[in-house]
């Protein structure tokens, strides 16, 4: 069961059906307001193919447009909006699950056609939270090794998109992580397959590019997803704290779960998790050492003047 589906069955007072607000909080919201959640959450599960607004959600439960947005981040921390496109997103993987031919997934799911699906979902739609758990058992994962400015860089990728950037001083401590990630997965050097995003990756290490624009195949918890989407709008040679972070996605304690998902993003650059920083003006940590980051954003700056 995926993490917002759980979230919704678990009883209210289950830590787990929120996890970005205290206790108190929950009890806070009310019944009657988690009811309306409840009941609009039921609808856009039961209704696939609708796309309904925001203004006919809150009519199907008596209450106003504002009071169904602010409930909703109040429940689960997310939009109305962005629940259905989990959901849609939800079944379409399980579509290609069940051996569905991608036509038939994306009308399955609601999208109504492919240009739906790639605008809501191409960064999205990675490898399913099972196949991770599984250590990648059943993908493919074809890698390559370059030097670039800040030592060297490792990019991996399935048949769907880029499952893994990392940046470091050897080869072979690289190869050995990703091994390590995804130990059922069949993992082969592959340089020619990978050029031309690794290219991409380069230019922007280089200063010769300040977007990344690649397919992804990676997973993501809901919170996780948020953060990163957030992280991607961070504009070239700029910063945001974690806590402002927390503040943008509406839920303003959060800052250490924003640090927690910065810190396991698995494609950095890709997602500049390196543009999160501490309130006192601190770097912060980074996976991939402090000093990479530090570079990292001194070469923004630089050639954002």
């Amino acid at each position: 069961m995926d993490e917002l589906s759980r979230r919704m069955r678990e009883p209210a007072e289950q830590p787990a059906f929120r996890p970005y607000h205290r206790r108190s909080d929950l009890a806070a919201a009310g019944d009657a307001q988690l009811e309306r959640v409840r009941r609009v959450c039921h609808y856009i599960d039961e209704h696939p193919e609708a796309k309904p607004t925001l203004a006919q959600l809150a009519a199907h439960v008596d209450t106003s447009p504002y009071h169904l947005q602010r409930s909703f981040k109040a429940v689960l921390g997310i939009t109305p909006r962005q629940y259905a496109d989990h959901r849609r997103l939800h079944r379409f993987k399980r579509e290609l699950g069940n051996g569905a031919s991608v036509t038939r997934a994306l009308y399955a799911a609601g999208y109504g056609s492919s240009s739906r699906l790639y605008e809501r979902a191409t960064s999205q739609l990675g490898m399913t939270p099972a196949t991770y758990r599984r250590g990648g058992r059943g993908a493919r994962i074809r890698y390559t090794t370059t030097a670039c400015p800040l030592g060297r860089l490792l990019v991996a990728a399935t048949e769907r998109g880029v499952c893994a950037v990392s940046l470091g001083d050897h080869d072979a401590t690289l190869v050995a992580a990703l091994r390590e990630e995804y130990f059922e997965a069949e993992i082969s050097k592959d340089e020619s397959a990978l050029g031309r995003w690794v290219e991409v990756l380069l230019g922007f290490l280089e200063g010769r590019r300040r977007d990344i624009d690649l397919p992804l195949d990676i997973c993501a918890t809901a919170f996780q997803q948020r953060v990163w989407e957030l992280l991607r709008t961070i504009p070239y040679g700029e910063t945001l704290t974690y806590s402002e972070m927390a503040r943008r996605l509406g839920a303003p304690r959060a800052a250490r779960a924003v640090g927690r998902a910065c810190a396991s993003n698995p494609v950095p650059l890709v997602i500049p998790c390196h543009r999160a920083v501490r309130a006192d003006g601190g770097l912060g940590g980074y996976r991939w050492g402090v000093e990479r980051k530090q570079a990292l954003l001194e070469s923004e700056r630089k050639k954002q003047g």
